[in-house]
């Protein structure tokens, strides 16, 4: 490299002025094999200018020209593109960028520091240097002098970057200093060196006026020597006199240390009496139990209220006390032990006392509630146990006392309690469904008065569910006020038959039994009598446990002994359910809207509280009938058979599907279950159109059309009337078969009243098709004038009128009375014997104009003989 260097300097540079000072061989990123040469050079001559030239081989090889140069000024940015791992690519940013790669990272480095270097002695403006290491910014990389041959210009010997650190040019006070002293001397330009030589004598003259000067000052530095010298000598006589002075301060010091500990010894003593003092009136204040509470512990009377207010307030004091947060070093103490001690064999005491005083309140209580149980076996309620609630609750503070204090007992104790309870409430719920069952089987007026009834059945289990929250409340010491038998059970409502009749069957004869005993007002009439009940109850919203409980596992506890204690509700309910759905399946439309509603009413309380899980499984059964219910009438609507001796008429699942209609819409009115009833209509219908044509293809006794017509007539004029939104693509469906149907039997059962005529005409049609002009059919011989007056003539009025009345007949034979279409139908086929008619005419006056040829009736007297035959029957 470096001969390389000094070849361009030589052949290049030199004759050009300008000294190469770093040189890089690179190529064009991407393209390696083309190789040349970056050069940073500075004119020899000022002002001075500093370029980078790129330097390459010619194309024969054997010497370097010059191919292009930039000005330093016009370089925006150099960019290393790594500060810190060693990458040999760069770029410079002229007028455009140029990307390179060197041939190795020191060259790139060493020219690069040369750029910067440039950049801060020679421009005014800054160029940006881009993932450059700061090293190479802060300092530059000694490069090695090189020398130039002997014989050529000694310019380029300095050629190098140390040259260019030589160099430096002169400030504003440097130049002025020179002026001043080359106009003091004339010859200065002209005689360089008497102006050196003069410049020398006054240097060595300067000299020796310095040396003087340093010589007078000795004897300045002596006095100062001196003055020093006295200045130690006093500061070692002070030193003394503080020496003595600190003896004498000794002995002081001494008496004062012991004045200081006596009276540090006299506050640590105040102090420590201060403490003892404050501890024991700690342990007076917080572990001192007043005499009237350990006499309402010990003999206090827990059956009126005023003794459990004496023991409840007795109860927290000792537990105050107990739990007192003692000092370190307190549980060291005798006497401390000894209270401890007694505290604990109060509450031990207290709580043997108090657990076995309330088994004995439930063992009463159970005996006292049971001897009413018989005067309610015969009716459809519950005993009341309210003032045995009432009484319970005021032990809810002890058992919260209890269940901190002894959790054994607590537990024993609720241990009991479920099962006293559940026995008790099993007794009850049993008798009370088995009263309900036995009503629900009896007879239809029977039946009718248990819809009446039935509500209070569900509406008392509620009562007695609450009073059971309420009581496990006192059990673990809920302190909330409790409103008593109401609660959102209060709202259940499992529907039997109710106002229906206990013998009734489903819409599509479910159970072999009659549905004439049976209306929809009957069924409406039971849904608004258990509506009208539900509404008047009083705060039947609220929780069950008539208090909302917090979400913690004393809530869980609580629904653990509901489940424990209610265990039977969910079964018997499922029973009854049960038993409902066997006596009328369509009581599941009635339970699927109450019970959806009552879980809906539960789940906004308390998703997981125990009505919510209990209601919830229920709901799932009723569900399952409601299903069963659409799946047996879609099966029955499959299985139903027509008489082959009679017109069928309105099928039979048709007009039920009408009935369950209207009876589903009455009960779904702003239900929150609408979604599975849709879902279930949209079931039937598929199956009431499936099922109608395929009695309509099976039928013998009546045309298909026929069947078809009146049944989806009857189909659209439901879905009119009922107006059930999810149904509105099946009621433009039906329209459109009752009406396609319609017409297809009007003109298949119409036919060609005047064949004779309409095979006449066929021809002449057929005729006027091959091409024969229709004024011209009247000379073909088949079809002049005298053969259409031989078939007019066999249509006299008299003989159409009696062929309208016999097609009357046959239509009245086929149609039913119920969906009463005679009069459409008869109406319709006049329109089209009248359309015929008008064809007829319309023939004769194109094919035989002028020949006064005319029917033997008119359209008036059509319209006559129809409405006199309609009259007629």
């Amino acid at each position: 490299m470096t001969a390389i260097k000094h070849a361009l300097q030589r052949d290049i540079f030199t004759p050009n002025d300008e000294r190469l000072l770093s040189i890089v061989n690179v190529c064009k990123a991407g393209k390696k094999k083309k190789n040349c040469f970056l050069c940073a050079t500075v004119t020899t001559e000022r002002p001075v200018q500093v370029k980078v030239v790129k330097v390459k081989k010619s194309d024969k090889g054997d010497f370097y020209k010059r191919q292009i140069a930039w000005a330093l000024r016009d370089l925006a940015v150099v960019d290393a593109k790594d500060a810190i791992k060693e990458n040999p690519e760069f770029d410079l940013h002229f007028e455009k960028i140029y990307k390179w790669v060197a041939s190795s990272t020191a060259e790139k480095n060493a020219f690069i520091s040369c750029i910067w270097k440039l950049n801060q002695r020679y421009l005014r403006k800054k160029i940006d240097f881009v993932n450059v290491s700061s090293q190479l910014l802060e300092e530059l990389p000694k490069v090695t002098e090189e020398s130039v041959p002997s014989g050529e210009n000694q310019s380029v010997a300095g050629g190098d970057e140390e040259a260019v650190d030589e160099y430096q040019e002169l400030n504003a006070r440097e130049e002025q200093d020179i002026e001043i002293i080359m106009e003091g001397c004339e010859y200065a330009i002209s005689n360089a060196e008497a102006f050196a030589e003069r410049l020398s004598r006054e240097l060595q003259v300067l000299d020796g006026a310095n040396i003087q000067s340093i010589m007078a000052s000795e004897k300045q530095v002596n006095i100062l020597m001196k003055l020093l010298d006295e200045a130690l000598q006093e500061v070692d006589q002070i030193e003394f006199k503080l020496s003595s002075y600190e003896e004498m301060l000794q002995s002081v010091k001494e008496q004062m240390d012991q004045i200081s500990e006596s009276n540090h010894l006299i506050h640590l003593s105040n102090t420590n009496n201060v403490k003892l003092l404050s501890e024991i009136e700690f342990l007076v204040n917080h572990m001192d139990l007043a005499k009237g509470h350990i006499k309402a512990l010990q003999e206090g009377d827990l059956a009126s209220s005023r003794g459990i207010e004496a023991c409840t307030n007795a109860a927290d004091a000792l537990l105050q006390c107990m739990n007192v947060a003692l000092r370190p070093g307190h549980d060291m103490l005798l006497a401390v032990k000894q209270q401890q001690q007694r505290f604990s064999d109060l509450r031990e005491h207290f709580a043997r006392r108090l657990a076995s005083h309330l088994n004995n309140v439930f063992v009463q209580q159970g005996h006292d509630q049971s001897s009413t149980l018989a005067q309610h076996s015969i009716e459809l309620t519950l005993p009341n146990h309210h003032p045995f609630h009432r009484d319970l609750l005021r032990y809810a503070k002890l058992m919260e006392w209890l269940k901190s204090t002894d959790y054994g007992k607590y537990e024993g104790l609720t241990k009991n309690y479920m099962d006293y309870l559940s026995r008790l409430y099993e007794r009850e719920i049993k008798d009370f469904f088995e009263v309900a069952k036995i009503k629900m089987t009896g007879t239809t007026k029977e039946s009718k008065k248990f819809g009446q009834r039935r509500l209070s059945l569900m509406a008392t289990l509620p009562r007695k569910e609450s009073a059971v929250k309420q009581e496990t409340e006192s059990l673990h010491g809920s302190s909330g006020k409790l409103t008593g038998s109401t609660s959102s059970l209060n709202k259940l409502s499992v529907q039997p038959s109710g106002n229906r009749r206990s013998q009734s069957s489903s819409l599509l004869d479910m159970g072999n039994m009659s549905t004439s005993d049976l209306d929809v007002a009957d069924r409406t009439k039971f849904d608004k009598t258990e509506a009208d009940d539900l509404d008047g109850g009083t705060s039947s919203k609220q929780h069950i446990s008539g208090t909302p409980l917090p979400v913690s596992s004393e809530k869980d506890m609580i629904r653990q002994m509901m489940t424990k204690i209610f265990r039977c509700i969910e079964p018997e309910l499922n029973n009854l359910i049960a038993l409902g759905d066997k006596i009328d399946s369509f009581n599941s439309l009635y339970m699927l809207v109450k019970m959806s509603h009552h879980v809906w009413t539960a789940q906004n309380v308390d998703p997981a509280s125990f009505l919510s899980t209990t209601l919830g499984n229920v709901l799932v059964t009723v569900k399952r009938n409601f299903d069963k219910c659409i799946s047996n009438q879609i099966r029955q609507m499959e299985e139903v058979k027509i008489s082959k001796k009679s017109k069928v008429g309105i099928l039979p699942f048709v007009a039920e599907f009408e009935e369950f209609a209207g009876l589903a819409e009455s009960i779904f009115k702003n239900a929150e279950r609408r979604g599975d009833l849709d879902k279930a209509y949209t079931k039937l219908i598929r199956g009431v159109f499936v099922n109608v044509e395929k009695v309509a293809n099976e039928s013998q006794k009546t045309p298909r059309d026929v069947v078809m017509m009146e049944n989806f007539h009857h189909i659209f004029a439901t879905l009119s009337r009922l107006k059930i939104s999810c149904l509105e693509a099946e009621k433009k469906e039906a329209k459109q078969k009752y009406t396609d149907h319609l017409q297809s039997y009007v003109i298949y059962s119409l036919g060609q009243p005047l064949e004779k005529l309409n095979h006449f005409f066929e021809g002449v049609e057929a005729r006027v098709a091959q091409g024969i002009r229709e004024e011209e059919v009247s000379y073909q011989l088949a079809f002049n004038k005298q053969e259409l007056r031989k078939v007019i003539k066999e249509y006299p009025g008299k003989e159409v009128k009696k062929g309208l009345d016999n097609l009357y007949k046959k239509v009245d034979k086929h149609l039913c009375e119920e969906e009463n279409l005679l009069q459409v139908v008869w109406h319709s086929m006049q329109d089209e014997f009248i359309r015929q008619y008008k064809h007829f005419e319309g023939l004769i006056a194109r094919c035989y104009p002028g020949s006064g040829v005319t029917m033997e009736f008119t359209i008036q007297d059509i319209l006559d003989y129809c409405s006199s035959i309609a009259q007629s029957h």
